[in-house]
């Protein structure tokens, strides 16, 4: 993590390497994302390996509503830097001292993301093929 850098995302700025923006305002606060969005941190990693472990417990954290207790603000709820730095860091340390538990974890995160993923193409091809026999039945001379 020492060579972590977590930063404010500037829209025009440019980045090198390897790095994933963290979303900060909104009830969606800490989800991970491989795309810069206005409101996020970015995370610059030195190599692709530690982007990829680092996502994956960003995700976990998101999922898990962590940081729902560390949103401030009463209209639009945002995440402050230094709280998502301070808890970022304390909670990967310890979710990393456990090196073969965190990578079965994302393993079976990656597995399931990708059976999501095909859950909803095959939800959208259900759905084309209602839209067929629906245009079909209607168009009926």
């Amino acid at each position: 993590m020492q060579n972590l850098m977590i930063k404010s995302h500037k829209p025009n700025q440019m980045y090198f390497g390897d790095y994933i923006f963290i979303l900060n305002k909104g009830l969606n606060s800490g989800k991970p994302m491989y795309e810069p969005c206005p409101n996020c941190f970015v995370l610059i990693f030195p190599n692709a390996e530690e982007k990829e472990s680092y996502y994956w417990l960003s995700y976990s954290l998101w999922k898990a509503k962590f940081w729902h207790l560390h949103l401030v603000g009463s209209v639009i709820p945002f995440l402050r830097i230094c709280d998502f730095k301070k808890e970022f860091d304390s909670k990967t340390r310890m979710m990393l001292q456990e090196q073969e538990e965190h990578l079965k974890s994302v393993k079976a995160l990656r597995l399931l993301e990708q059976k999501e993923a095909q859950f909803h193409k095959n939800l959208a091809l259900i759905n084309d093929m209602k839209r067929v026999i629906l245009y079909r039945y209607i168009n009926k001379k």
